[in-house]
């Protein structure tokens, strides 16, 4: 492993860190205004330092939130980018199920295709 440089670009840490699957991504994040370095929005050639906290808005609307522990310029495995930040993403809200629909009083509206074949059955066809 080489030493670990004073700074690194905003774009290429997050490649490194497996936030985004390209840098390619990750420039057009930090150029879209998706992410922001210590609250203030981030380019892609901003200089990024360990202690850093980064917010990111991912596709879908998902946001996650990490404290940058090491910098690292060439990307690896997951294991070891995983050693690059700290994770201080909230929790996601528990999902509400919906309620099952309502059962249908026999004999009210259109019959369903098993009333249909009972009532072909005693009628004989």
């Amino acid at each position: 492993m080489t030493e670990e440089p004073p700074s690194l670009r905003v774009d290429k840490w997050l490649w490194t860190a497996r936030v985004f699957k390209t840098r390619s991504l990750a420039a057009a994040a930090c150029a879209g205004g998706k992410v922001d370095v210590n609250g203030a929005a981030a380019k892609p050639s901003k200089s990024l330092r360990a202690g850093d906290l980064v917010r990111v808005t991912l596709p879908r609307g998902w946001r996650r939130v990490v404290k940058v522990l090491k910098l690292h310029d060439r990307r690896g495995p997951a294991v070891l980018a995983r050693g690059l930040y700290e994770d201080l993403t909230p929790p996601e809200p528990a999902r509400v199920r919906a309620a099952p629909p309502a059962l249908r009083p026999p004999g009210a509206g259109r019959p369903t295709k098993r009333e249909r074949r009972h009532l072909e059955r005693l009628r004989g066809l």
